[in-house]
């Protein structure tokens, strides 16, 4: 809910969470590995909530996964049995599936599913509002600050972010803090980089289109010129001009938020790419690969790699 957890109810109902979590995360060895949280399968989301968590996610550019993750903490995406879910308030003063204060709605609440009502209780209306009201706050790129508003809590905002992670594992998205998920993405970036990936990652599925830099379809330097124009800086439109006027770095040091690029397919060469996409860890990238197919994940180790550069360096 946004603002503090109110009530020994929340502090209890938290407390179990976490034990939860921490018993899943520290083997009898002591050592911190990551792993999904139970129940972290994707799989197990309403489609209803899922879909409604996609659309806002792409629409205020933030990742699925995070809205997600808020959703099966505050109320299990609406099954939770507490009060103040379905009808009413809980101890904290908090509705909805989404769990806000009365005052926080006033300002945020989205009407989502244009039936002329902003309905607390509604999740196509609650979600969108959830998404607004991170954005507001930060997010995606001060993803942690923008979730410790929505509860003042830092234990809160660790055990989103896992849970968003976990959801992550699940195929398409990620979500910033904490460890990696072996073999499925890196600890996301700070700031602008963040908030490139996750403007990219609001494009999934979305069709390539040669000339194209959105919102309906990309190419593949389009699409990261959109992500790293959304995150407020400017690189060169084309991957030729991106690939010569960045800042190269040494492969293997590359970053989640690194252009990756390509000496592929005709005209191209090692001073003229062909292709280019937005590394996001874990040896993936999100990248428009070419006509007939969408914006997708893909692994970028292959014999046609040529390096990477880094929008976000600071030049001399």
């Amino acid at each position: 809910m946004p603002l503090a957890i109110g009530g020994l109810v929340g502090v209890l109902v938290l407390m179990g969470m976490l034990v939860a979590v921490i018993s899943a995360i520290i083997p009898s060895s002591g050592q911190t590995v990551c792993q999904p949280p139970p129940g972290s399968s994707a799989a197990a989301i309403p489609p209803a909530y899922l879909l409604l968590y996609r659309k806002a996610g792409a629409e205020y550019g933030i990742g699925w996964n995070v809205l997600a993750a808020v959703g099966k903490v505050e109320s299990d995406h609406g099954r939770g049995p507490g009060s103040g879910i379905r009808s009413g308030t809980n101890s904290a003063g908090a509705a909805g599936p989404m769990q806000f204060l009365a005052g926080t709605w006033k300002a945020f609440g989205v009407d989502g599913n244009k039936d002329g009502r902003t309905n607390i209780y509604d999740p196509a209306d609650a979600i969108p509002a959830a998404a607004r009201y991170l954005k507001h706050n930060g997010a995606p790129g001060k993803i942690r600050a923008a979730l410790f508003q929505y509860n003042h809590s830092d234990q809160y905002v660790d055990l989103v972010l896992r849970q968003a992670r976990a959801y992550a594992a699940q195929g398409d998205e990620t979500a910033g803090g904490g460890c990696a998920i072996p073999g499925v993405f890196a600890a996301m970036p700070p700031g602008k980089a963040a908030a490139a990936i996750a403007f990219a990652r609001a494009q999934l599925g979305k069709p390539y289109r040669w000339g194209a830099e959105g919102p309906k379809a990309f190419d593949c330097s389009g699409l990261v010129y959109a992500a790293y124009r959304a995150a407020g800086v400017t690189i060169p439109r084309v991957s030729g001009d991106q690939w010569r006027q960045g800042h190269h770095i040494t492969n293997g040091q590359e970053q989640p938020g690194d252009l990756v690029f390509f000496n592929s397919g005709p005209g191209t060469s090692t001073a003229n790419p062909g292709h280019v996409g937005l590394v996001i860890g874990s040896g993936k990238m999100i990248a428009a690969p070419h006509t007939g197919t969408v914006v997708q994940i893909q692994p970028y180790t292959r014999p046609s790699l040529l390096g990477f550069t880094r929008p976000t360096a600071t030049r001399s």
